[in-house]
């Protein structure tokens, strides 16, 4: 692979929490921070390995397709972003109410703050 080449923004089965236990985990012993439109709990990992991304989305947030919606928002701005993480973190993001009514890009300012003001983001 060329040294140049950017690195690919996917997001695999395998970087996604999936379980409750390790969501629980992720609740407990990580850190917390609650910034905008979103709760943000992350775990530090090891370093080579790859950060892992689990969604919470909860009934008050509206029915089944603005929950579905904020998911999405939630995952696409982690995708984006994941290769500025200054190291591997498993992340737990939980939306708020406020969630509903944002643009893609608000829900993507309100995710950098925060990655920000946890000192996860690279400089």
């Amino acid at each position: 692979m060329n040294a140049d080449a950017p690195k690919r923004l996917c997001l695999s089965r395998q970087s996604r929490l999936q379980q409750s236990r390790d969501f629980a985990r992720v609740r407990q012993v990580g850190e917390r921070l609650a910034l905008g439109c979103l709760i943000a709990n992350w775990n530090k990992l090891p370093d080579g390995a790859s950060p892992k991304l689990g969604v919470v989305t909860s009934k008050k947030i509206g029915g089944a397709v603005q929950r579905n919606r904020a998911r999405r928002l939630l995952r696409e701005s982690f995708r984006l972003h994941q290769h500025e993480l200054a190291q591997p973190v498993e992340l737990v993001l939980v939306a708020r109410n406020s969630i509903a009514g944002k643009s893609f890009a608000g829900v993507e300012k309100d995710f950098l703050a925060a990655l920000k003001r946890a000192h996860l983001l690279k400089n």
